[in-house]
């Protein structure tokens, strides 16, 4: 095995051609000038966006498994109503697992419930 390794081109590039475009209706457009109530503003850097849930006091966490799905689901619960606030995986994902799991136990060839260990 060499240790050399070079990449070379095979064939000859195809031309690529150059369009330029028209700019006349950008050219020709009407500037905007909108009053200061529909005017939007850019938004305040210092305060960085989170993606986390507000921290109250009325939620709970949970980790359920899911028989039909196989598999554990992350669960945030209002403790006030039992309502799911949020859960990962989603219910259309747990139903898509559980199809599948159900296709796999259907799929698998039956085994004899004993086995034998003594040679």
């Amino acid at each position: 095995m060499s240790t050399d390794f070079s990449i070379r081109p095979v064939g000859i590039p195809a031309p690529a051609q150059i369009v330029t475009t028209s700019n006349t209706a950008a050219n020709d457009a009407v500037q905007t000038d909108l009053p200061a109530s529909q005017t939007v503003a850019a938004g305040d850097a210092a305060a960085p966006a989170r993606n986390d849930l507000p921290s109250n006091e009325n939620v709970s966490r949970q980790v359920v498994f899911d028989q039909a799905a196989a598999s554990f689901v992350f669960q945030v619960l209002n403790e006030k109503t039992d309502a799911v606030v949020n859960q990962f995986p989603d219910e259309a994902m747990l139903r898509r697992r559980a199809y599948f799991h159900a296709q796999d136990l259907k799929s698998e060839p039956s085994r004899p419930l004993n086995t034998d260990l003594s040679a």
